[in-house]
């Protein structure tokens, strides 16, 4: 018998999911990573509408049908759990739809920098939480967060973009600068306002309240990733 780095005791089978705390605070994260990929599923298809070629729109096209695969096997982990998927989801809409809303991209290019930028936030954030699950919960989040990802592509189309014309790095620097706020103030709300995750990230749901101390390591651990990924663009941070 092994322990996680929460100190919730391992089975081989897997974790013992008799703790409540711990039970709800994975349906929480595995709610909130499902609904992000429906979220991010209908963006894609929608950014598609402004691409340029018809290359583009595929590649799009297959982005947008990863994150349905992801959804499919996060909605069949809840339901192994006892967990009613679309209950699992519901608390986190208005966090993510309220992301979605104020950053909605005006043009293609702006749509590819968020899906790498502000995406790779996300997907860190839920990397971040996921180091305190048990094996089989933690492998199977990090297996949907590597499936969807679009680095190449992106990375290559937006440093063709900037080499056309220089200008662009700049408005698309602001623009990610900006995608850092809003998504960090999204990953705040979320852990503030579910106690299970807040007890998770604190280092297990056997201890109450939150680490402020490590909390800040962990944000400054995504602050120093989104500046990576900008570099990666070829923009300034």
């Amino acid at each position: 018998m092994t322990e996680s780095p929460s100190g919730i005791e391992q089975q081989p089978g897997g974790v013992a999911f008799a703790d409540p705390g711990y039970r709800a605070a994975v349906v929480d994260l595995l709610g909130v990573i499902a609904y992000g990929e429906i979220s991010a599923f209908e963006r894609l298809a929608e950014d598609a509408k402004l691409a340029p070629s018809l290359e583009d729109k595929v590649a799009l096209a297959v982005m947008a049908s990863a994150e349905v695969g992801n959804v499919v096997r996060l909605r069949e982990r809840l339901e192994q759990l006892g967990a009613d998927p679309f209950a699992a989801m519901q608390p986190f809409r208005a966090a993510v739809d309220a992301f979605h809303e104020h950053t909605a991209p005006s043009d293609w290019l702006e749509g590819l920098v968020k899906a790498y930028v502000g995406d790779g936030l996300a997907r860190d954030f839920y990397r971040e939480i996921a180091a305190f699950l048990d094996v089989e919960t933690r492998d199977l989040i990090l297996a949907a967060l590597d499936s969807t990802a679009h680095s190449t592509f992106v990375v290559e189309r937006v440093r063709q973009a900037i080499e056309r014309d220089h200008r662009v790095g700049g408005r698309l620097a602001l623009w990610g600068r900006r995608l850092m706020g809003e998504a960090l103030s999204q990953a705040q709300r979320v852990a503030a306002d579910r106690d299970a995750l807040s007890s998770l990230l604190a280092g297990g749901v056997d201890r109450p309240g939150m680490d402020l101390a490590a909390l800040g390591r962990m944000f400054n651990r995504l602050t120093e990733r989104h500046a990576q990924r900008m570099a990666d663009l070829g923009l300034a941070h």
